[in-house]
């Protein structure tokens, strides 16, 4: 291979063929990086002691190579073999390479030191890679969205200028719904032009961070455990995440797990002290014999083999045995979920006799409980524990305690003042560990050098158990996860769908991302000299207009006042360079009082979120820290601070995820969607159709309070580090429940249709239909080619757009009145919890329909269209022949709608799980006053307000 001209040997221009025994220098890199015996096969012209290698023109692979053997008696003393010069060089460079080897071995210096370390040792290499779409699969996705825009130009150009006068209202519904489809499609399309995929390198983030036989260098990371309500959310589903959270593949003492109880069940905090227990008998068993997952519940649940890979004698007994003390840990915990069906009339008590400090719940003060990690927290084999914290924030009447955002903000607090780690990683009560390396898989974007200081959290994809093959209600969201969170990682990053994200615990603290420092400008001598005089008389008017005034030389910085025998003192200040010590001190008190106005009333939390590596006081005594931490959780504690406004999660919405992540982005931070091979994180799923509509009732809720509040993304975050198309998706992530208005007049359309024997559109000639078929085959290219890149199959797809349909004409139609009743009335939605799956038989419930609301909508929309069909067919019958080709258009639009409720349809039709009578009649009722109240008035139908005129079959001429 040839890589570019020679240097004039013996006169004649010869080209460099590569020695492939001699490592590739890079542009930048030096000579002196590689040994002093290769320097001889290095040009003279690729600059040698040390010079910078520029790069070379790249030769023309055409042209012949000659190559010439070597004359040692010319190259070789050119090149100062066999000198003392050469002999010293050597000796200097092995010394050189032997001084950076035993610093990495003594663990010295910080990632700067290590920049002499040859560029292909494998601690240098990145941590993580892109893996972008490959171009046969892309660009061919990418052409026909371009050509179904240019498609969709000229299909409204002919629907508006080609009016159905016959059916004036009924076409300018229709194409009002168009028109808003279409700019629904391009909100979502758009964000998805640069899909991306990742990939981590484990063995690297162990050999720079983790080495065997040193102390480990990896970040502390806090893991947050929310829950509610335990009648909704077994304990035993909280203690399988717990359990996983607690055997996770990291170093234990880098682990704390905080467990946030906002119900302060006394059932919850019992469990949890079960938990602890039965942990210092399953953590070392997992990390013995490294299963998969070590969430107890589901690792005994598996249909594999588990004796695979598996070579310890004892393994089998040991399994048996730790299958038996998990039982018995199951039976404790119904116990006690027994137990707690019935309040005792005075409230529970606890066992030292002093009554539950939460039996009001609305009203008790803050709680927080050390179970594993300072004493007794040893496993059965004498080994150290991870860290387990309950914390139930404290209530009180009159206060807004802000739902889940609140109590994450108040696990922040605690967290930051006990153990203050870099990371946090939050996981709803039900999302296990199912990947005990996920954290390292994260740790491979937040520690990467180059990377991970602008990383305000890695999102991992939600996937689900207890879903059939057949996923008949879109539970997987497979469409979301799988190819619009792979288009928004190659933009800015993918939104925050809170849970199983790790979080820069600075980033939460509302500050902005560091700003990359542009490399310094070159210049060539091929521009003439007045270009560079405009450019740098218009960079200066820039400057002038743009700069700042300096304040004095001031710097911000954190200064430790100690004295003898006391524990440090902080305060945080501005030092005036040669200014008096009064001054400073005045300057320093200054700034703290800022800070506690916006961080709270509390010196050891403020100190906290100044110390970007983590890290808490080693002096403060534990009974000091956990002081601190009830006062952190106090009701008032967030009074006239900027929590929820600029820190922490935003409150202001039921998806507070969407919000938090929002502001990250606009503060110019990026995230990062990583999909490991095994699955990071598992969680249960709604178990019937009315549950999950529920669900889909409360993202779409929040949605439209985001749309009404101050963070709308419409307007809010212009100017700031938020990209362009990111803000495309923030948008249609607060717009889609409004498309629910047309989807349900467009559902409508096809029986009025069918009814009134007419139609959207006129008759069609030959260009309208090639426009027509054009459109409908750019639809049907693009979802084929999105399944192509992403790997997602025509199963998970269509089961999307079913539930697209049905939640649109239900769930997002319920969040736009409620959200309006609230904004214009005021009137406040209560927050239900989803429940969680127990240890039901499985799929035993998966179909069942509860009664709601929310089943009437699609419902009576099913069956209209279905009188619809009857009315067109027996029209068509009585009418004769030619009354058969209007009808296809009018059935197909008709059969479009049936087909995408189809769960309703089976629910209808089905044996075993029948829609509840008391729908099926409210939806007949409805269906029935809609039918023969437009037969009466048939608004299309030609009024004559003189008398009614007939032949009389006389010739008057």
């Amino acid at each position: 291979m040839t890589y570019g001209r020679g240097g004039d040997l013996n006169g004649v221009q010869q080209p460099f063929q590569l020695n492939p025994n001699v490592p590739l220098l890079t542009n930048g890199q030096m000579v002196d990086d590689i040994p002093p015996e290769q320097h001889a096969l290095v040009p003279s012209f690729m600059g040698g002691g040390g010079k910078r290698i520029h790069p070379l023109p790249y030769a023309d692979p055409s042209l012949p190579v000659q190559s010439r053997s070597m004359d040692p008696s010319k190259d070789l003393a050119a090149y100062g073999y066999g000198s003392v010069a050469w002999k010293e060089r050597m000796e200097s460079w092995k010394q050189k390479q032997e001084r950076m080897h035993q610093m990495r071995n003594d663990g010295g210096g910080d990632d700067g030191g290590d920049d002499d370390l040859p560029l292909m040792d494998e601690a240098r290499q990145p941590l993580s890679r892109k893996i972008p779409i490959p171009s046969s699969q892309i660009n061919p996705y990418r052409m026909i969205i371009i050509i179904r825009l240019v498609v969709l130009g000229f299909f409204f150009h002919y629907r508006l200028m080609h009016p159905v006068n016959d059916a004036f209202a009924l076409w300018l519904i229709s194409v009002i719904c168009e028109i808003w489809f279409a700019m629904s499609w391009i909100l979502d399309q758009f964000p998805k032009w640069f899909p991306i995929e990742r990939e981590t390198y484990l063995d690297r983030l162990s050999l720079r961070f983790d080495k065997e036989g040193q102390q480990s260098r990896l970040a502390p990371i806090d893991f947050f455990v929310s829950t509610v309500d335990p009648l909704k959310e077994p304990p035993l589903v909280t203690a399988n995440t717990v359990l996983s959270i607690l055997a996770v593949d990291y170093p234990v003492d880098k682990v704390s797990c905080y467990v946030s109880d906002d119900g302060a069940a006394m059932l919850t905090f019992e469990a949890l002290s079960e938990t602890s227990e039965f942990a210092k008998k399953w953590v070392p068993f997992c990390k013995r014999f490294n299963i998969e997952p070590r969430a107890p519940e589901w690792y005994f649940q598996q249909k594999i083999d588990y004796l695979k890979d598996k070579v310890a004698a004892s393994f089998v007994g040991e399994r048996r045995a730790m299958k038996r003390e998990y039982e018995e840990f199951k039976v404790r915990i119904n116990a006690l979920v027994a137990k707690a069906q019935k309040v005792p009339e005075e409230g529970w008590t606890m066992q030292d006799g002093t009554p539950w400090p939460g039996n009001n719940v609305r009203d008790h003060p803050g709680m927080i409980q050390v179970f594993l990690g300072q004493s007794g927290g040893l496993d059965c084999e004498g080994n150290e524990l991870p860290r387990l914290v309950y914390v139930s924030r404290e209530k009180r009447p009159g206060y807004n305690h802000h739902k889940k955002a609140g109590a994450m903000n108040a696990l922040v607090r605690v967290s930051a003042v006990l153990t203050n780690a870099p990371y946090l990683l939050n996981l709803d009560c039900d999302h296990y560990i199912n990947n005990s390396k996920a954290i390292k898989e994260a740790m491979c974007f937040m520690m990467d050098p180059l990377l991970g200081k602008k990383v305000c959290y890695v999102q991992f994809p939600q996937r689900f158990d207890g879903i059939d093959r057949h996923d008949r209600y879109a539970n997987r969201n497979v469409v979301f996860f799988d190819i619009n969170m792979k288009g928004l990682d190659g933009i800015q990053g993918p939104i925050y769908v809170g849970t199983g994200c790790v979080f820069r615990r600075q980033a939460l603290y509302g500050y902005d991302a560091p700003k990359s420092k542009k490399p310094p400008s070159r210049t060539c001598n091929c521009w003439p000299k007045w270009c560079f005089c405009c450019c740098c008389c218009g960079n200066r008017k820039h400057k002038k207009k743009t700069t700042k005034p300096k304040t004095d030389k001031k710097k911000k910085l954190l200064f430790f006042k100690k004295e003898e025998n006391q524990s440090p003192a902080y305060a945080l200040g501005e030092i005036d360079e040669g200014a008096p010590g009064a001054e400073n001190e005045k300057a320093g008190i200054v700034n703290q009082q800022k800070l506690e106005k916006k961080f709270g009333q509390s010196s050891v939390f403020v100190t906290s979120t100044l110390l970007e590596n983590g890290g808490t006081l080693k002096s403060a005594s534990p009974a000091s820290l956990l002081k601190e931490a009830i006062h952190v959780i106090s009701c008032g504690y967030e009074d006239k601070t900027d929590w929820g406004k600029e820190i922490g999660w935003i409150y202001g919405s039921v998806t507070e995820d969407i919000l938090t992540g929002f502001k990250m982005h606009c503060h110019g931070w990026r995230s990062i969607y990583c999909i490991p091979k095994r699955p990071a994180f598992k969680g249960s799923a709604p178990l019937n159709l009315s549950d999950r509509l529920h669900q889909v009732l409360r993202w779409a809720l929040g949605s439209i309070e985001i749309f009404f509040s101050n963070h709308c993304p419409l307007w809010y975050g212009y100017g700031g580090g938020l990209k362009f198309l990111e803000r495309f998706s923030y948008i249609n992530s607060i717009v889609y429940p409004w498309t629910s208005i047309p989807l349900l007049a467009y559902c409508t359309l096809p029986a009025i249709c069918l009814l009134t024997g007419k139609f959207i559109t006129p008759e069609l000639n030959n260009v309208a239909s090639l426009w027509f078929m054009s459109l409908f085959i750019c639809i049907f290219a693009t979802s084929i080619l999105e399944m192509r890149w992403s790997g997602v199959g025509i199963d998970d797809w269509w089961r999307n757009e079913q539930f697209w349909v049905i939640g649109g004409v239900s769930s997002h139609l319920f969040a736009v009145f409620q959200g309006l009743l609230k904004v214009i009335a005021g009137v406040d939605t209560s927050f239900t919890v989803t429940s969680k799956g127990g240890d039901d038989e499985e799929f035993s419930e998966l179909y069942t329909f509860k009664w709601t609301t929310l089943l009437i909508p699609p419902t009576t929309l099913l069956l209209l269209n279905f009188i619809g069909v009857v009315a067109g067919v027996s029209n068509a019958i009585n009418n004769g022949y030619e009354s058969w080709g209007p009808l296809f258009g009018k059935l197909f639009f008709a059969f479009w709608v049936i087909v995408h409720l189809y769960p309703f349809l089976k629910g209808l039709v089905g044996r075993q799980n029948r829609t509840p009578t008391i729908v099926i009649v409210w939806s007949i009722l409805l269906a029935s006053i809609f039918s023969l109240l437009w037969v009466r008035i048939d608004p299309f139908l030609a009024k004559n307000d003189g008398p009614l005129l007939e032949e009389c079959g006389l010739d008057c001429n």
